[in-house]
């Protein structure tokens, strides 16, 4: 599990590419998700961080994503996913506890606070 302290963009911080609701593809394994909530730069655990294959830097936007077709959500770099301009649908077991519907092609959030 990720451990991370929810705090508020800084000025310094990079404004977010992706906000909740939006379609991403992530660049290195392909998977299709659902922003679902976002920091403006990483706020998970040292030992959590150097656990993964890549460490992409810590000062951008991270987002945590709902996989389609899994039960399993990530918390990815923006430098790593991309816009999924498809418009499908995400299959998500937690999707409809963070979303009301889906409307031209991105996810109407509601106001659940993300805590997994």
């Amino acid at each position: 599990m990720i451990m991370y302290r929810k705090k508020e963009r800084d000025a310094d911080e990079a404004p977010a590419l992706f906000q909740p609701g939006d379609l991403v593809r992530h660049r290195r394994y392909g998977y299709r998700g659902v922003v679902v909530d976002l920091d403006h730069r990483c706020r998970a655990s040292d030992e959590w961080y150097q656990s993964n294959q890549t460490q992409p830097s810590r000062s951008q936007p991270w987002y945590h994503v709902l996989v389609h077709r899994s039960p399993q959500t990530t918390y990815a770099a923006e430098s790593n996913l991309e816009a999924d301009g498809s418009g499908a649908e995400v299959v998500h077991p937690l999707l409809e506890l963070y979303f009301r519907g889906l409307a031209d092609g991105k996810y109407l959030r509601n106001d659940r606070p993300w805590g997994i």
